[in-house]
């Protein structure tokens, strides 16, 4: 019997020990081409370094337990536990590092990264033909490595924030004596989790519609949307312009477009703006929060999740001006505290929890005159 094959090479036993900055980076892929492509690339990067190289998933299981990684590159296809299924149990054994799903699957469309993502991974991207690994797609995969290791380390299985235990109720409640009458969300990387959470914990009794702008590709929202409503009694559905806005139902921004709403003599309706804004993102939860601050004014909660850049703080200052309520997400439970983060040190926020105690923060509306 051939001797057993080594769980992690040692990579770069040649070059000197990476810095204390270094981002320690695990690749996960069965394809042995794949990994040393991969190799040469991230070892080229300044700041990063690879700390072990794996063809399985029990591989890297057995790796995780032993040595500390900042990012796992993992795939999904690969023989024996394959990557969605390993995916829970690495972010639990891996505690602090964060996940990039990097798969053919994950190709624009493909319900396998939001799967991957709602699972608590960081960040998904596809993988390119053989031959197509240079150049822009290299510079792509090692901008964002050095962009998830690079946040500040999460509490052990953070990530899994949708699994944990109901929380003590909010320390503080939002002294308000208006009805809500819409939530507006607003998250990115990391913001599918989150915003599972959050739905988890808000009081049923609360009918206010919800408008949520994640940052995804257009082809994802259809799979997004359904994936939600499995976690509701809420109807689900991908903004169209002029959908009447209803209370109990949940209208997600298509990825090609900002979700408005407008007054329609006394309806509420839903439009689409393709305008480019400032930030850069299509879907922009700043255009989002912009139309709310002038149709809902004091009678809207915005609440800004995880994710990378800034977008949302524009439109959540001037939703606040218009006295709506501000939440953002706190850093311990974030992947990327970028987003809620510019909100909070804008102060604006009348609060920085994490989701669950957001959504338990929400039932103060339910105390103001009015029914939301």
């Amino acid at each position: 019997m051939a001797a057993s094959q080594p769980l992690a090479r040692d990579i770069g036993a040649d070059r000197e020990m990476p810095s204390a900055r270094d981002v320690r980076v695990m690749l996960v892929d069965d394809s042995l081409v794949v990994r040393s492509i991969l190799e040469r690339i991230i070892e080229q990067s300044p700041g990063l370094s690879v700390c072990s190289s794996v063809a399985s998933a029990q591989d890297a299981l057995a790796y995780l337990g032993c040595e500390p990684v900042d990012v796992v590159v993992l795939d999904i296809e690969m023989p024996g536990m394959n990557g969605i299924t390993a995916l829970p149990l690495i972010i639990e054994r891996a505690q602090n590092a964060r996940v990039l799903i990097l798969s053919s699957n994950c190709v624009e469309g493909g319900p396998a990264a939001i799967e991957a993502l709602a699972l608590g991974a960081s960040d998904t991207l596809a993988k390119p033909g053989r031959g197509s690994f240079s150049g822009r797609f290299a510079e792509i995969l090692t901008d964002r490595i050095r962009s998830l290791g690079q946040q500040p380390q999460l509490p052990p299985v953070a990530m899994r924030i949708a699994e944990r235990p109901a929380p003590r109720p909010a320390p503080i409640a939002i002294d308000t004596d208006q009805p809500l009458e819409c939530i507006a969300v607003a998250a990115s990387t990391g913001g599918i989790p989150a915003f599972a959470s959050f739905l988890a914990h808000l009081d049923p009794r609360i009918a206010a519609p919800i408008l949520l702008t994640q940052h995804l590709p257009d082809a994802f929202m259809e799979f997004y949307a359904r994936q939600i409503a499995t976690m509701t009694s809420r109807r689900v559905r991908v903004a169209a312009a002029g959908m009447a806005v209803e209370k109990n139902c949940i209208y997600i921004a298509p990825g090609d477009a900002h979700l408005l709403v407008v007054a329609n003599g006394r309806r509420r309706v839903i439009a689409l703006d393709r305008r480019v804004v400032a930030n850069g993102c299509c879907p922009s939860a700043d255009p989002m929060f912009d139309s709310l601050a002038e149709v809902y004014g004091p009678r809207c909660a915005a609440v800004v999740l995880s994710g990378m850049g800034r977008d949302g703080a524009d439109g959540a200052a001037r939703l606040k001006a218009a006295g709506g309520t501000i939440f953002a997400q706190a850093p311990e439970s974030c992947v990327i505290w970028g987003m809620p983060g510019a909100v909070s040190k804008a102060g604006i926020a009348a609060a920085t929890l994490n989701p669950d105690a957001i959504a338990l923060m929400l039932g103060s509306f339910l105390k103001g005159r009015g029914r939301p």
